[in-house]
């Protein structure tokens, strides 16, 4: 075990950074210590001291955060057009002697492409540390109990599931460079397929079994633009951006459906189909999820809670996302997600990643799994581009980057 607690540093402190440091209240063994942000450093730091979580404190550079004795472990929440260079210094910090660390997590996606993926991967090993890949949506506990019910009861009795349905749904994304093709790495394949293609492989994959028990063989996917091209949306995010977003000539898909084919250590298929989209308007994010076998099926929806409110066109008041993330509404009947960090899986990840760095081990998801997941997206964006199922893994992968990150793809103008 490595000391009594884990000091935790952060790179970001916008909304995710925000959820993690949330989350922490339901973490043991770890502090919460340090925050970097060109921007909201202080208001992060700030919040993890109000929930008690760690007497955190904004750090002027990377650099000096690693070089802190009390920081044992990184988290990046930065930006994805950042990532690279907030490992890069990391590495450079700590092989300049300037300072140690345990591990690294790193949030979704790993790149913006996998070159960047693979980038990433090398920089971390070439460090010596242990790395973890923060995918919240494996340790929801929804899916952490039905997966584990679901292959203790149906699978052990009547043969293990053969097809997994994911999706995730919202309005669309906080932050202007997320809708930006070429910051982001693509639009909401990239931003949010990431989720959903390793949350289905992982509940067909056998429990205690690793990722490559389920060989990758084939993906089919399709990418459009259907609600942000429209006029009055295109200027919403024009005015939203100060006029840097452009979607008349350079949007970003708003929906993406993919088909992934495994195959299975005994040659038996494995299916996994995914959805994804920023043109849903519901009462706010929608996670979905399902697992299907021979004789017995799961379901998930975030949307389904114990818990809803009934506010009438009376109730007037100030929007916000107080009662679910992404909230469209603030009347009528409104589902609640009372614990949205927990319900997620931050609060699980989080643990996960604690206890594994404490302990010296590698967690279940490394840095490795967040490479694993590009590369099936960069395959996605191919067959959508190339409107043909794409046999997996494809020559030139490595160095593919999609046309809607070049600001070449335009579904407007076909």
């Amino acid at each position: 075990m490595i000391g009594d607690r884990l000091g935790v540093g952060f790179v970001g402190a916008g909304f995710n950074a925000q959820f993690h440091i949330r989350s922490w209240v339901g973490v043991r063994g770890a502090d919460v210590l340090g925050v970097v942000s060109r921007d909201r450093a202080e208001d992060a730091a700030a919040l993890a001291r109000s929930l008690g979580v760690g007497d955190a404190q904004a750090y002027r550079s990377i650099t000096d955060m690693v070089a802190d004795p009390a920081i044992d472990a990184i988290w990046i929440c930065a930006p994805n057009f950042t990532r690279i260079e907030v490992m890069e210094e990391i590495v450079e910090a700590i092989e300049s002697g300037k300072g140690e660390l345990v591990g690294v997590a790193c949030e979704k996606p790993l790149g913006r492409n996998a070159a960047e993926a693979r980038r990433m991967l090398e920089l971390v090993e070439r460090a010596g540390l242990l790395h973890g890949y923060l995918e919240n949506q494996l340790f929801t506990p929804g899916v952490v109990r039905g997966r584990d019910i679901v292959w203790a009861r149906g699978a052990a009795l009547t043969g293990p599931p053969y097809l997994a349905r994911s999706a995730e749904e919202h309005s669309g994304p906080h932050m202007p460079w997320f809708w930006d093709g070429q910051l982001q790495g693509g639009g909401v394949l990239n931003d949010m397929m990431c989720h959903s293609v390793e949350v289905a492989r992982f509940l067909l994959t056998p429990p205690g079994e690793p990722r490559d028990v389920l060989t990758p063989v084939k993906v089919t996917a399709h990418t459009n633009c259907l609600k942000w091209q429209r006029p009055r949306y295109e200027a919403q995010l024009a005015d939203m951006s100060d006029g840097k977003l452009d979607y008349a000539n350079r949007p970003a898909e708003d929906y993406a459906r993919g088909v992934v084919e495994y195959r299975a250590a005994d040659g038996t298929p494995r299916i996994v189909e995914v959805s994804t989209s920023w043109c849903y308007v519901g009462a706010g994010l929608r996670l979905s999820m399902e697992l299907l076998g021979p004789e017995y099926a799961m379901e998930i929806n975030s949307l389904d809670p114990g818990l809803k409110v009934f506010l009438s066109r009376e109730v007037v008041g100030d929007t916000g996302e107080d009662l679910v993330e992404k909230q469209n509404a603030e009347t009528g009947v409104m589902p609640i997600v009372a614990d949205e960090e927990t319900e997620y899986g931050y609060t699980g990840e989080n643990r996960h990643m604690v206890q594994a760095f404490r302990e010296g081990r590698m967690p279940d998801e490394t840095f490795a799994d967040g490479l694993a997941v590009t590369e099936l997206l960069m395959a996605a964006y191919m067959s959508a581009e190339q409107e043909r199922t794409i046999p997996f893994p494809p020559p030139d992968l490595e160095t593919f980057v999609p046309a809607v990150a070049r600001g070449e793809w335009n579904p407007g103008r076909e």
